[in-house]
């Protein structure tokens, strides 16, 4: 899947992948293309990086269990510690047992599952935002084969 043609708004906002792997990712994005009119991280920005920074989490954790289905924010909370004035990052770490055993276990019955992971932004060495967003699952659903055949021949 090619998260840059699907995935438009990271590259208005100039965001850059700075670590990805099964056991988390980080995000970065620079202050300019987020800007407000307080020359601060426009909040619209900060959350959708740190949506993204949780989500991607996620997508790679299950990726490399084999696990698979269509990934959806349910609902998110975002505080605001500070304002942000320059570049930040959104890291965000997949959830550990047992709520990643509930979700593949959940998956593998071929049911939606829900999940919550978070993540936090930081800016010139301080911390200045935290996500709590919570995902749904949404399994792949293969076809029956009779049905496949049915709508062949139609």
């Amino acid at each position: 899947m090619d998260q840059n043609r699907r995935i438009l708004p990271h590259r208005a906002m100039a965001v850059e992948v700075r670590r990805a792997t099964p056991d988390g990712v980080t995000l970065y994005a620079p202050l300019e293309p987020n800007i407000n009119h307080r020359d601060t991280v426009f909040g619209g920005s900060a959350s959708a990086v740190a949506i993204l920074a949780a989500w991607s989490a996620l997508y790679l954790r299950m990726r490399s269990a084999g696990l698979s289905g269509r990934i959806l924010i349910r609902r998110n909370t975002m505080s605001y510690e500070r304002p942000i004035a320059a570049g930040f990052t959104a890291s965000a770490v997949p959830p550990g047992d047992p709520a990643w055993t509930r979700l593949a276990a959940t998956l593998g019955r071929n049911r939606a599952a829900r999940i919550r992971v978070g993540s936090v932004l930081e800016s010139e060495g301080a911390q200045v935002g935290v996500l709590d967003g919570e995902f749904v699952v949404m399994p792949h659903t293969t076809p029956d084969p009779a049905s496949a055949a049915i709508s062949a021949s139609e």
